[in-house]
């Protein structure tokens, strides 16, 4: 834990008992650990990657499970370079108990040169996450992505699905990263999306 989260934690959990000051102190590390940029350990993130080629709208095929996309179907991110050097982030889907589209904005800046498909995005102000992409394929038609550890992972493509041999090697990519594939949720895609 960083040495200021760790003198804000002491600072606002002191007259705190005991119990509350362990809560407190897990929460703080659950949030630096959410704020990590960096790839896993033992992923390179892909290069050279041209970010007018990856710009557009990919269909989420496969992710592992997750708080914020938990039971959504026909999801898609659309990507958007910006004159500022960030990248505007679209994310989509149907919400079925809701029975309504959900929309998330967020937006994105490499961690390094642009050339390399690292970056760190944020839907929530100040706190960035990793996103890496691990594997792409050489026409921009799909992409294997992970987040700061291998919890995260995310498989996309241009169109709705992917041919049954393409998607067992990049499953099986993905489980040579140390990705749990086993746990992978394959996303239906059944419903035209009202804003495309």
């Amino acid at each position: 834990m960083p040495t200021f989260a760790l003198a804000l934690v002491r600072a606002s959990c002191r007259p705190l008992r005991p119990l509350l000051l362990v809560l407190c102190m897990a929460g703080v590390a659950v949030l630096a650990g959410c704020s990590s940029t960096r790839p896993p350990a033992g992923v390179e993130a892909v290069t050279p990657f041209d970010l007018a080629r990856y710009q557009g709208r990919w269909y989420e095929l496969a992710r592992l499970d997750h708080a914020f996309e938990r039971g959504m179907t026909d999801v898609s991110a659309t990507y958007t370079a910006q004159p500022d050097g960030s990248v505007r982030v679209v994310n989509r889907g149907f919400a079925p108990a809701a029975g309504l589209w959900r929309e998330a904005v967020g937006k994105a800046w490499f961690t390094g040169a642009p050339t390399t498909g690292s970056l760190k995005v944020s839907f929530f102000g100040p706190f960035y996450g990793g996103y890496h992409v691990a594997a792409l394929d050489p026409d921009y038609r799909w992409a294997l992505v992970l987040g700061p550890d291998t919890g995260y992972c995310w498989i996309l493509a241009r169109d709705k699905q992917l041919d049954a041999a393409q998607r067992t090697a990049i499953v099986a990519r993905a489980h040579a990263l140390g990705v749990d594939t086993s746990a992978l949720i394959w996303v239906s895609h059944t419903r035209q999306d009202p804003a495309f």
